[in-house]
């Protein structure tokens, strides 16, 4: 747990020397969710039922952004390659390093979507059950993204191919994420959502840091 809370905190502290990183995934959802009622107009019946899809895809689109920088730096200055070498398990680390992206990038669109979800005149019930869907599925889009990132580390065009691997990926968690809002604004049972959500949660904590070492001591030979 040391060598975790180690890994977190380093690399917290690296991103608050580089605020524009974390700060342009947060404009980019902003921008993103606040752009479609501008556009479609205030028909309060429209915006209520495209905010699930818009407010999810937004908080998608803005965990991309920054997965390409995930690694990329320890991999130029070779820390990597410390990690690899260091007597704690270079699963461990990379599970610090995944759990400060989400701290980074996940949590503050969990606690952004609400006042955003106003816009689409979402109710209490609804803008609650976003929260919690984004809680769920935000860290899964963090762990699966991981090992896209692991995975085109060093490859040229790395950031297009790690979107045409990822994004796959990302449409079950996108789907029940929010269709439990969409379900919740009808007035229908959200359990289901929600467990698949969580089910799919429970994997990738399991099986994503694994993966992602794996292709990380790959990319390092």
């Amino acid at each position: 747990m040391n060598a975790l809370m180690a890994a977190v905190r380093r690399d917290v502290l690296l991103a608050l020397r580089r605020r524009t990183d974390v700060l342009t995934a947060i404009f980019f959802f902003v921008i993103v969710a606040s752009l479609f009622p501008l556009g479609i107009g205030p028909e309060p019946a429209l915006l209520k039922k495209i905010a699930p899809g818009v407010l999810w895809v937004a908080a998608l689109l803005a965990t991309l952004l920054g997965l390409p920088r995930l690694f990329q730096a320890d991999y130029l200055d070779g820390t990597l390659e410390q990690m690899a070498l260091s007597p704690s398990p270079l699963a461990l680390l990379i599970a610090g390093k995944i759990l400060a992206h989400w701290l980074l990038c996940g949590l503050p669109l969990v606690l952004l979507a609400p006042v955003l979800g106003l816009q689409f005149g979402l109710d209490a019930a609804s803008l609650g059950m976003l929260s919690l869907s984004l809680l769920l599925g935000t860290p899964l889009l963090s762990l699966i993204g991981a090992t896209g990132a692991a995975l085109t580390l060093g490859v040229r065009g790395g950031g297009v191919l790690l979107a045409v691997l990822v994004l796959p990926l990302y449409i079950p968690t996108l789907i029940f994420g929010a269709g439990a809002v969409a379900a919740q604004s009808a007035g229908l049972g959200v359990e289901g959502h929600l467990s698949l959500l969580a089910a799919l949660l429970a994997l990738a904590v399991f099986f994503a840091p694994w993966a992602t070492t794996a292709a990380l001591r790959i990319a390092l030979e």
